[in-house]
């Protein structure tokens, strides 16, 4: 009787495992990212010769040297030029102990390599034809992005993930650029989901602009589901950017969101700008709805309403609901949460 019982569980426990998300075996896919990092180069650079070490900084990084010179520092990276001369010698004497900091924090980031070859597995699965190219770290301004993708490859500022208690970021100035409900997210797990965010944008630029409200929610929903497609073992919190008890909170009251968005905006093909940012924009909370919700929640819907979606349509391939009209996604998932 025990015996029975025991092998009763076990095969419980194993449908239970296997009935959460089917997730393709992508072990046999090579994918070889390799990963420069140009902060450590471009901090060598000598401040009494700076001419000389921006030509040893253009040999070594040829592609993506002027990206980085034009695009993050501003200047036109010509190691002739004044300017480019005293601007890079400011940022490398302003930001030394910031490099300094995070050469500590990230000294071996063979973790990181890991988790984007992998998930560029599931990217190579879907579409097999995407070149995957190289990934570099840098550091850049506060102000510069995190997550780019560039001729070069990959490009990950690490100055906005030196950790959310990270001085700077707590400081009178840095929370005017990144309050807290955002600085939170400068942390190393959410290096990765950021740089397959960039990897979806490459892949299907967001189409959302100057569309209805849900049509943008849905088109972004699209983004998340994909992400999720690629991401499949990671967790919500890093490619949402919510809270686990954001998340939890969606869940139990998806119904009630649902709900709110349909009376608050008597036509939810809105193009009224405000209601689009309050369900689509960045925030603390959602407006009308209690402080436990998360900002940007119209995104999170339109992720559930692409599931459904994508649930009734098996056949289709990641492409094709990627492309699908969001009316016609809107009109057969049948979206109706309790």
């Amino acid at each position: 009787m025990k015996k029975n019982l025991a092998w009763l569980l076990c095969l419980l426990l194993f449908f239970s495992c296997n009935n959460n998300k089917s997730i393709p075996d992508v072990s046999g896919i090579k994918v070889d990212l390799p990963i420069e990092r140009f902060e450590q180069n471009f901090f060598t650079i000598d401040t009494n010769d700076i001419a000389g070490g921006l030509k040893k900084i253009q040999q070594k990084h040829p592609d993506f040297y002027f990206d980085f010179m034009k695009e993050i520092l501003g200047v036109d990276g010509a190691d002739t030029n004044s300017a480019t001369l005293q601007v890079t010698r400011e940022f490398l004497i302003g930001y030394l102990p910031v490099y300094d900091m995070l050469e500590k924090k990230y000294q071996n980031i063979g973790w990181l390599q890991k988790e984007l070859e992998n998930a560029f597995q599931f990217v190579k699965y879907y579409f097999p034809q995407y070149k995957t190219g190289k990934a570099i770290t840098f550091i850049g301004p506060f102000d510069a992005p995190g997550t780019a993708l560039t001729k070069a490859g990959l490009a990950v500022g690490l100055h906005q993930y030196a950790g959310k208690d990270f001085p700077v970021y707590q400081s009178t100035i840095g929370q005017q650029l990144y309050p807290t409900y955002i600085s939170r997210r400068f942390e190393p797990e959410y290096i990765t989901a950021n740089c397959m965010k960039a990897v979806v944008q490459d892949l299907f630029p967001d189409k959302s602009t100057g569309k209805g409200l849900i049509e943008q929610m849905i088109e972004k929903g699209k983004q998340w589901w994909l992400l999720d497609k690629f991401m499949p073992e990671a967790p919500d919190s890093a490619k949402t950017g919510f809270t686990q008890k954001q998340l939890e909170w969606c869940r139990e009251y998806e119904g009630l969101v649902w709900q709110t968005i349909i009376t608050s905006e008597k036509d939810i093909h809105t193009i009224e700008p405000v209601a689009i940012q309050n369900y689509i924009g960045d925030a603390p909370f959602t407006p009308n709805m209690p402080a436990a919700s998360p900002g940007n929640i119209g995104q999170w819907v339109g992720w559930q309403i692409v599931k459904k979606f994508a649930e009734k349509n098996p056949g289709m391939k990641p492409a094709e609901i990627m492309q699908a009209d969001p009316n016609k996604i809107l009109e057969e998932a049948k979206y109706k949460p309790k």
